[in-house]
């Protein structure tokens, strides 16, 4: 069974998020897929962002009427630890490997912008190694921009990168150790920064969220 993984801050969760989850579902038979937002960030430890409770509710609400989407609450905070303290996505990746079957492939679900900084984060080679990637990819990018966000010691050398510089990020990147997936024609325009900007002048949501998510947006008085 092809399961997804697909993690973020989904501050709020939003159309732009379900759109590459579908598209990625569809196009590599994902049979689960399980959004996963992050108790604290990493990149954000310095940020202020909504409360756990309410961003898992609005992840819930908007995976409802889709049968292969499942909230998940693995990076939970728990009530011991309510600290700072990051979720890393080797970790989280790691515990759904110990439940799946030796036929069971998983996937990481990224934007091509986030996938840009995929050498940065905690044990990248490692995590490289532990699942595949679907990196939804969009105009502007090339194959070679892919092969050298890796890192350093996945990424292929120069030479062999630079006739890939004019190459749409498009196909397959299929390396020793690493399995990129690019997933073309679903970038959105919709983000948190337009959605606070709706909130602020009163407008409708539903062009950025799900109906449900809006409502909820409304009563608890989020983002004003």
């Amino acid at each position: 069974m092809n399961i997804g993984l697909f993690g973020g801050t989904f501050d709020p969760i939003h159309l732009g998020h379900t759109a590459l989850a579908s598209a990625a579902g569809q196009t590599f038979a994902l049979r689960q897929i399980h959004f996963i937002p992050a108790s604290v960030p990493p990149h954000k430890q310095k940020q202020a962002i909504t409360p756990f409770s309410h961003r898992f509710a609005m992840v819930a609400l908007a995976t409802t009427n889709h049968k292969t989407f499942v909230p998940s609450a693995v990076e939970a905070p728990s009530e011991e630890d309510r600290k700072s303290t990051p979720n890393y996505t080797i970790q989280t990746v790691r515990q759904f490997q110990k439940k799946l079957k030796k036929s069971d492939r998983l996937f990481f679900l990224i934007g091509i912008d986030a996938f840009r900084d995929i050498a940065k984060w905690h044990e990248a080679e490692s995590l490289f190694g532990d699942c595949e990637f679907i990196v939804a990819s969009r105009p502007g990018y090339s194959l070679a921009d892919v092969a050298n966000s890796l890192p350093e010691s996945l990424r292929p050398n120069a030479t062999i990168t630079k006739p890939f510089q004019k190459q749409p990020a498009k196909g397959d990147l299929i390396l020793a150790g690493v399995n990129v997936h690019l997933l073309e024609s679903v970038h959105s325009e919709v983000s948190a920064t337009k959605i606070r900007a709706a909130v602020a002048t009163g407008k409708s949501l539903t062009r950025y969220v799900d109906p449900a998510v809006a409502e909820y947006i409304k009563k608890t008085g989020l983002y004003k």
